[in-house]
C-alpha cells in the first residue's frame, strides 16, 4: 500500500474518533485538571466553604462579597512556595488572583470536608 493511501486512511479514522469522541463528551461536564494547580483548585471548590470574621471584614471593606472567592478559585493562581501542603490532617494553600481590578491573595485551610478561607488580603493596583 502506498504509503499516500495510509495516511488517507489514517486521517479518516482520526477524524472520526475526534467526532465520535466530541458526540459522547458533548453535555457531559468534563474537565482535564491534570496539573497540581487545577487539582488543587477544583479539589477545593468542590467542598464546603467556611469563612473567618476576618476574611468576612476584609471583604466588606473592599465591597466585596464571597463570590469572589469562587471566581478565584476559577482563575487564581496557587502560590505553592507560601503554602503548607506537608500536614498530616488539613493543608493550607494561598491562592491570588485579580477580582474587580484587585488583586486578591487567600489563605485556605484544606480538610477532608470543608475548606476553611482562614485570612484574606486586598491590594489595589
Amino acid at each position: 500500500m502506498k504509503l499516500a493511501y495510509r495516511f488517507v486512511y489514517f486521517s479518516g479514522g482520526f477524524l472520526l474518533g475526534i467526532a465520535l469522541l466530541f458526540f459522547i463528551l458533548s453535555g457531559k461536564n468534563t474537565s482535564c485538571s491534570y496539573g497540581p494547580e487545577s487539582r488543587t483548585l477544583k479539589n477545593i471548590s468542590k467542598k464546603e466553604r467556611v469563612f473567618s470574621e476576618e476574611t468576612m471584614r476584609v471583604l466588606r471593606e473592599n465591597q466585596m462579597d464571597t463570590s469572589v472567592v469562587a471566581i478565584l478559585l476559577k482563575d487564581g493562581n496557587v502560590l505553592f512556595s507560601e503554602s503548607n501542603i506537608k500536614m498530616d490532617s488539613c493543608n493550607q494553600y494561598v491562592i491570588e488572583g485579580k477580582i474587580l481590578e484587585k488583586n486578591l491573595k487567600i489563605r485556605v485551610v484544606n480538610c477532608n470536608e470543608t475548606a476553611t478561607v482562614t485570612t484574606a488580603e486586598v491590594k489595589a493596583e
